[in-house]
């Protein structure tokens, strides 16, 4: 696996804009802060921020006096990502690049909006090129969830350039890392089971989401802030592959989904925080599938690195933080 030059940042900033969980009484914390709770914020007419199974991240980057802009996925609902924006006061600025981490429907279904709100012709959108593919998932019971991909036709309309790659790739002249495609190297980070593609006009199974991948940014001072949609390659191997394509040992933070919710995943908590605490990072924002289990034993065993983070947390990562 050939190394990525990696530019080190002076800082990043991290706003939650969609996500599982509101809470609007969660105080400051570590690298935390929350939206302001201003005077009727908690009245019937208010405009609240909202919660949903999906997750977007607003990645703001600074380098030499300079701050860059990109998104981390857009959510579920077509307008949720914008309304939370709104009640946040937050905007987009200059987006410079949109990144998927994978295909399922919670991750993408408000990318038109978001991009429209941007305004901008030719806005790259990073992707791996299996994200198109239609989903599901099959259980045990035989029940099934229905997990569409974007819309190409749709995105292309609205004048997006789309990249796809399986490899990792670089962004902001080298200073945000889009891992691409994950190498799986842990015995016990299976995939997700039951899963399945339509391909070739059938339903097969496809367990290995090999669309997942994550966003790595390093903090000079600090190490590696790794942004993971889902971990559906699963947490421990997201950050191993971080580690590997920068050479950049010291992992700062994990923030977002680590897919360990459910009685198919419950069962890898165990593994996942003994290789955690292995690598030691300063801090760790588990959110959206990680799972109010696999979320309780974090804070239990890591409680100096643990922060809980809701719709509407801003985290910094700057120099010694």
């Amino acid at each position: 696996m050939e190394r990525m030059a990696l530019r080190p940042v002076e800082a990043v900033e991290v706003t939650v804009l969609v996500d599982n969980f509101v809470d609007m009484l969660l105080p400051p914390d570590g690298v935390a802060r929350r939206p302001a709770l201003g005077a009727g914020a908690l009245a019937p007419d208010h405009a609240h921020l909202r919660a949903e199974h999906g997750l977007s991240l607003l990645v703001e980057v600074e380098r030499g006096g300079e701050r860059a802009t990109l998104l981390y996925d857009a959510g579920l609902g077509r307008d949720t990502a914008l309304h939370n924006m709104d009640v946040l006061g937050v905007g987009l600025g200059d987006l410079r690049a949109v990144v998927l981490s994978h295909g399922h429907s919670d991750h993408h279904g408000g990318l038109e909006g978001m991009v429209r709100r941007a305004g901008r012709a030719g806005l790259p959108l990073v992707l791996h090129p299996e994200a198109w593919r239609e989903r599901r998932v099959v259980f045990a019971g035989g029940g099934e969830l229905r997990l569409p991909p974007p819309s190409r036709g749709d995105l292309e309309r609205e004048g997006v350039a789309i990249g796809e790659e399986r490899s990792a790739s670089l962004l902001i002249d080298g200073a945000v890392l889009v891992t691409g495609e994950v190498e799986r190297v842990t015995p016990f980070e299976r995939g997700l089971p039951g899963g399945e593609a339509r391909l070739g006009g059938s339903w097969e199974p496809d367990p290995w989401i090999h669309d997942d991948q994550a966003m790595v940014v390093h903090v000079a001072g600090c190490g590696l802030v790794v942004l993971s949609g889902c971990s559906h390659a699963g947490a421990i191997n997201v950050l191993r592959q971080a580690q590997r394509l920068t050479g950049v040992e010291r992992i700062h933070a994990l923030v977002g989904g680590m897919h360990l919710s459910g009685p198919a995943f419950e069962p890898l908590i165990g593994p996942t925080m003994d290789e955690l605490a292995a690598i030691g990072p300063d801090w760790l924002a588990p959110g959206h599938c990680t799972g109010w289990r696999a979320t309780h034993e974090i804070a239990s065993r890591m409680p100096g690195a643990f922060v809980k983070t809701a719709v509407g947390t801003r985290l910094r990562f700057a120099g010694g933080a």
